[in-house]
């Protein structure tokens, strides 16, 4: 063989080698991306928000997910809000995000979208979330008049805080091993939408029972706008 054709042939095998593994690479940092498993151990979720002081903004707001505070709805999109007790309730404002390549939220939030559940006393709220297609970062907290304006926790996820932290989960399209049964328990849910469930049940099906103690009503009403 031409020893010059023997040195092209060499020089375009390490060509592909290299192009494939960049191609590979690529496939896989996408993958890792969409793909729930990494993002469920290293996502900074809160499922539990609220802050210490005023009655408003330390008042107790939880999501219904797992402990990884990542979650996939499935096709019926719903979640599930525990509300705590108070004496003067607000409304609740939710957001959904989509999560940017580097693992942060659109820090100009163009895709966000937004909705107000109105106020109500303790109990469990269902919604029905928008459509998404990727990891979408859901935050839900009470809408205080005497609340100050959200200003940059300067954090590498850039998420928007107050001094009452929301709650905060990321919504996934791939169940994990957690999400068939939470799935099913927010549907039993679901049935009961307009009457009420037993608390020590709540709190076990959803562990929560170090949140749910007698100093929540027996039995909470299941609320469903939607």
């Amino acid at each position: 063989m031409n020893p010059r054709f023997s040195f092209l042939s060499r020089a375009n095998r390490r060509r592909t080698l290299l192009f494939s593994g960049l191609a590979l690479l690529t496939f896989s940092a996408g993958e890792v991306l969409a793909g729930s498993p990494n993002l469920r151990s290293t996502f900074p979720g809160r499922r539990i928000g609220g802050g210490t002081r005023g009655e408003c903004t330390a008042r107790l707001i939880a999501h219904l997910v797992p402990s990884s505070s990542v979650f996939a709805p499935g096709a019926s999109r719903t979640v599930g809000i525990l509300e705590g007790p108070s004496v003067n309730p607000r409304p609740l404002g939710l957001t959904f995000s989509p999560l940017r390549g580097n693992g942060s939220l659109d820090s100009a939030r163009k895709s966000s979208q937004s909705r107000t559940v109105p106020s109500s006393g303790a109990g469990l709220t269902l919604v029905t979330v928008p459509a998404f297609q990727g990891p979408t970062v859901w935050e839900t907290a009470y809408r205080c008049e005497d609340a100050p304006a959200p200003v940059s926790a300067g954090t590498d996820l850039d998420f928007v805080t107050t001094d009452a932290p929301p709650a905060l989960s990321l919504l996934v399209t791939e169940a994990g091993s957690e999400d068939a049964a939470l799935q099913r328990s927010l549907k039993e849910l679901r049935s009961a939408c307009g009457s009420t469930v037993d608390r020590a049940t709540v709190a076990k099906t959803f562990g929560l029972t170090d949140v749910l103690t007698s100093d929540w009503p027996a039995r909470l009403p299941v609320r469903c706008p939607g």
